[in-house]
């Protein structure tokens, strides 16, 4: 049997299985722990039984203490949480972070702005951020306020080598990105032990290489996107891939009936209201896997497909159906649907 995991933003389930070695002297090596207000979990193959499970949790400690130095908003020391306390003006930035920002741009620019890594003013607004949470929504004109101070396009620009901000008030916020980078540089410092096959997973961010212990592509088991219960809602495969998953229903506040999302529309400043519930991403890589299913979950199905069609995005799309026998309806870009043939 393959090795089945449940993912979803910030929350999934390792399903436990008995794992068979691809070769007699083959070890499984397994370690987590935690990171970014999440966990990490690692399985690698070791086709020699050669490095320990102590080795391993080193060389990942290192990568994400690198990370983390960087991009956690949650850190007042860190590089992006220094930048968002300077005034206007702009501040060098590491290769790792302009390597960051370089990708929110891009996916910036070919979401037509909904992926947007500088509304830190309006996330702090609602209650999202680093600081004190609310549980009540802002007036409008606090939107509006916050509004005036957020956007790529209005407040930020990146040149080699640094960042600069347009107002003091600018903030940027990576949650979108930053753990799929993350399991990138994981995938980095397990690949640097000589291990070819592998599973690494930030709170729901993912990439896998190679085969599992028995032979086969990683399967992976989508959630169902509900805020109570646990269950996988499709399997898929997955190999040489990252992947992530983008849902509504995990982080979120209810004031008079109405449920607010932490995913915020930039052009809008309010959180997401249509029905399309979840947005499971596949790329090359975890951090643009990452950026894509906030993109996708924030633009909608409807638009969200038209998008991924445009550039060629292996996107699958759970939304809540209002009535009929179905809870959720699936649908599928046809580059997920190759992936999966």
């Amino acid at each position: 049997m393959a090795n089945l995991m449940t993912l979803s933003r910030r929350n999934f389930l390792i399903m436990p299985l008995a794992l068979a070695a691809c070769k007699a002297n083959a070890a499984v090596v397994e370690t987590s722990g935690t990171t970014m207000g999440t966990v990490y979990n690692v399985t690698a193959i070791d086709p020699d039984g050669k490095v320990s499970q102590q080795a391993l949790r080193s060389a990942i400690d290192a990568s994400l203490a690198e990370v983390n130095a960087q991009m956690s908003n949650w850190d007042a020391g860190s590089e992006i949480s220094r930048f968002n306390a300077q005034p206007a003006g702009t501040m060098p930035v590491s290769e790792g972070l302009g390597r960051v920002m370089s990708a929110a741009q891009d996916v910036h620019l070919a979401s037509e702005g909904q992926f947007d890594v500088a509304i830190g003013p309006l996330i702090d607004c609602w209650g999202f951020g680093a600081g004190v949470a609310r549980h009540n929504a802002p007036s409008d004109a606090e939107i509006a306020a916050a509004l005036e101070v957020s956007g790529q396009e209005r407040t930020l620009s990146l040149q080699p080598g640094g960042l600069t901000k347009s107002t003091d008030r600018a903030g940027v916020y990576l949650s979108g990105i930053g753990k799929g980078y993350g399991v990138d540089r994981v995938a980095a410092a397990v690949e640097s032990l000589g291990l070819t096959d592998y599973m690494i997973e930030i709170g729901g961010d993912l990439y896998t290489s190679g085969r599992n212990a028995q032979g086969m592509s990683w399967r992976i088991g989508i959630e169902t996107p509900d805020a109570v219960g646990r269950s996988v809602l499709k399997v898929v495969s997955a190999s040489n891939m990252g992947m992530a998953t983008s849902g509504d229903y995990r982080n979120y506040f209810e004031q008079d009936g109405v449920r607010y999302s932490h995913l915020i529309d930039p052009q809008n400043g309010r959180p997401i209201t249509h029905r399309t519930a979840s947005a499971s991403v596949m790329a090359e890589n975890a951090m643009l896997a990452d950026a894509w299913a906030t993109a996708m979950l924030i633009l909608g199905r409807e638009r969200g497909l038209e998008i991924a069609q445009r550039n060629n995005l292996a996107v699958l799309f759970v939304e809540r159906n209002s009535s009929g026998s179905k809870p959720f309806t699936i649908t599928q870009s046809p580059r997920f649907s190759e992936l999966q043939a």
